[in-house]
């Protein structure tokens, strides 16, 4: 009897001991529609010891989004995130260093997460205005409407920047990922919602 008792409360303290510790900074990345938006998720303890956390959306610019409710039971992490109608259901590796599993906002996506955060630059100073720098209106043709689109360019100590409104979705300040002018030719990206342009300055 005293063996079996003394089994049983090592075994408690055991699982007790090797209780995965995934708190810290979690990156991972979503492609919804083609895009590409990155993630980093914050996981630390309250006081009591359970879980709490929150969200940073990289590329649409969104940091400390709360997590409403953060809990892992038998290695299964599960995410309300209220303030986006998401939520995630992941589960952890065996040495804590992936969460695999899907994130849910009206509709399922895969959803990795590895350790560590991600580098961000440094943001960009003003320099002196090129001559494309400025707002420019254009027009989309959908096949089924048209959109209204505003770009909005500027000139920075790290090259040139822009956002685009698309005016008639009410959707102000999409981030452009990336823009390149080489001579009369105006390329950008914009990976969250898996657009590009390709076009030529007259």
């Amino acid at each position: 009897m005293k063996q079996l008792f003394f089994l049983f409360v090592f075994l408690f303290f055991a699982s007790v001991c090797f209780a995965q510790d995934i708190t810290g900074d979690w990156n991972g990345t979503l492609h919804p529609n083609g895009g590409e938006l990155r993630l980093v998720l914050h996981i630390s303890k309250n006081s009591d010891g359970s879980l709490k956390a929150t969200l940073d959306s990289v590329d649409q610019g969104a940091d400390g989004i709360p997590v409403s409710s953060a809990t892992l039971k038998d290695s299964k992490l599960s995410l309300d995130v209220q303030a986006v109608h998401g939520t995630y259901e992941g589960k952890v590796n065996a040495d804590a260093s992936e969460i695999s599993g899907t994130w849910t906002q009206g509709m399922p996506l895969d959803l990795n997460f590895h350790r560590g955060g991600i580098a961000r630059k440094p943001a960009p100073k003003a320099a002196p205005p090129s001559d494309i720098d400025g707002d420019w209106l254009g027009t989309l043709d959908t096949g089924v409407g048209k959109l209204r689109l505003v770009l909005h360019i500027a000139n920075t100590d790290q090259g040139l920047t822009a956002t685009v409104d698309s005016i008639d979705q009410g959707a102000m300040a999409l981030p452009v990922t990336t823009i390149t002018r080489t001579e009369s030719s105006l390329k950008f990206q914009m990976k969250t919602i898996g657009g590009a342009y390709d076009g030529t300055i007259s």
